[in-house]
């Protein structure tokens, strides 16, 4: 593999490991200061300084989070890539109503820059596709919600929107 790809791997791993640790900082060593990071309806970031803020709010009353990356696809083209990586998470709050537990799978299609300090996201999408669970255990934060929504990557294919995709055909395949 080369050191391009593994970098890449590492950093959108990276991001699993700041979520479940709360070590927000590692944001910047991730995403760019002007990355734009849609989760969905009700869930868009322009700016890591806002994205950063709201996600260390909303994970603070967890009293456990897991997020597992795999499925790892990247594409290099100079300077810049995109990776779409499958991910699940369990997120467990003791104190939410009707049970400690929601469950969620999906994918983030992510667009990278290549900066003096390595390999930063600087366009993020992510989409759930299945969630289960207390739905309650997720509502941590007024104004930020995360729907339980599906969106299948097939259907957001055929609407041009997977980032990765697009890219494989301009480039007429993998």
């Amino acid at each position: 593999m080369s050191g391009a790809r593994q970098d890449i791997i590492d950093l959108v791993n990276l991001y699993g490991i700041a979520m479940d640790s709360q070590r927000w900082e590692l944001f910047e060593a991730i995403f760019t200061d002007y990355v734009d990071a849609d989760y969905g309806p009700g869930s868009h970031w322009r700016g890591l300084a806002d994205f950063r803020r709201d996600f260390a709010a909303f994970h603070a009353p967890f009293d456990a989070t897991q997020h597992m990356m795999t499925t790892h696809v990247v594409r290099l083209h100079g300077e810049q890539a995109h990776c779409l990586t499958y991910g699940s998470w369990r997120l467990v709050r003791h104190a939410a109503q009707g049970g400690p537990l929601w469950d969620g799978t999906g994918w983030y299609d992510d667009e990278l820059v290549l900066t003096h300090a390595g390999w930063r996201i600087r366009k993020r999408v992510c989409r759930v596709i299945f969630a289960t669970g207390n739905p309650r255990v997720k509502e941590t934060l007024p104004g930020v919600t995360f729907e339980d929504t599906s969106f299948s990557l097939r259907d957001e294919d055929r609407g041009g929107q997977v980032m990765l995709l697009r890219a494989l055909d301009a480039r007429e395949g993998p």
